[in-house]
Protein backbone atom coordinates (compact mmCIF):
# COMPACT_ATOMS: atom_id res chain seq x y z
CA UNK A 1 0.00 0.00 0.00
CA UNK A 2 1.37 3.41 -0.96
CA UNK A 3 2.10 6.07 1.61
CA UNK A 4 -0.24 9.08 1.51
CA UNK A 5 1.38 12.32 0.42
CA UNK A 6 1.46 15.26 2.79
CA UNK A 7 -0.56 18.36 1.97
CA UNK A 8 1.27 21.68 1.86
CA UNK A 9 -0.51 24.69 3.34
CA UNK A 10 0.59 28.31 3.60
CA UNK A 11 0.10 30.11 6.87
CA UNK A 12 1.26 32.77 9.27
CA UNK A 13 3.00 32.07 12.60
CA UNK A 14 0.72 33.29 15.38
CA UNK A 15 2.62 32.19 18.48
CA UNK A 16 6.07 30.81 19.24
CA UNK A 17 6.07 28.16 21.96
CA UNK A 18 8.89 26.28 23.62
CA UNK A 19 8.16 23.04 21.80
CA UNK A 20 6.80 24.35 18.50
CA UNK A 21 4.79 27.00 16.72
CA UNK A 22 1.12 27.80 16.28
CA UNK A 23 0.45 28.54 12.61
CA UNK A 24 -2.85 29.87 11.28
CA UNK A 25 -3.39 28.21 7.89
CA UNK A 26 -6.07 29.22 5.42
CA UNK A 27 -7.54 26.77 2.95
CA UNK A 28 -8.77 27.41 -0.57
CA UNK A 29 -12.42 27.50 0.58
CA UNK A 30 -11.74 30.44 2.92
CA UNK A 31 -11.73 28.48 6.17
CA UNK A 32 -8.78 28.85 8.52
CA UNK A 33 -7.54 26.67 11.35
CA UNK A 34 -4.61 26.46 13.76
CA UNK A 35 -1.84 23.94 13.19
CA UNK A 36 0.77 23.07 15.81
CA UNK A 37 4.01 22.76 13.84
CA UNK A 38 7.67 22.01 14.36
CA UNK A 39 10.71 22.82 12.25
CA UNK A 40 11.88 20.39 9.59
CA UNK A 41 15.41 19.01 9.74
CA UNK A 42 16.64 21.18 6.87
CA UNK A 43 15.60 24.38 8.69
CA UNK A 44 17.25 23.21 11.92
CA UNK A 45 20.44 22.23 10.15
CA UNK A 46 20.80 25.64 8.48
CA UNK A 47 19.82 27.60 11.64
CA UNK A 48 16.78 29.25 10.05
CA UNK A 49 14.96 31.23 12.75
CA UNK A 50 11.18 31.65 12.76
CA UNK A 51 9.45 34.48 14.64
CA UNK A 52 5.80 35.43 15.09
CA UNK A 53 4.42 37.06 11.95
CA UNK A 54 6.50 35.04 9.45
CA UNK A 55 4.74 33.40 6.52
CA UNK A 56 5.63 29.72 6.25
CA UNK A 57 4.79 26.56 4.31
CA UNK A 58 3.51 23.73 6.49
CA UNK A 59 3.27 20.05 5.55
CA UNK A 60 0.37 18.29 7.22
CA UNK A 61 -0.75 14.70 7.06
CA UNK A 62 -4.18 14.05 5.54
CA UNK A 63 -4.96 12.00 8.68
CA UNK A 64 -4.22 14.72 11.28
CA UNK A 65 -4.73 18.31 10.16
CA UNK A 66 -3.75 19.79 13.55
CA UNK A 67 -0.07 18.72 13.57
CA UNK A 68 2.51 19.66 10.96
CA UNK A 69 6.07 20.43 9.96
CA UNK A 70 7.39 23.81 8.80
CA UNK A 71 9.33 23.26 5.59
CA UNK A 72 9.89 26.78 4.22
CA UNK A 73 9.95 30.37 5.49
CA UNK A 74 8.70 32.92 2.97
CA UNK A 75 10.30 36.34 2.74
Amino acid sequence: MAKEEAMTLTGKVVKVEKNGFLVECSQSDGASHLVKARLSGKLRKNYIRIVAGDEVDVEVSPYDLHMGRITYRRK
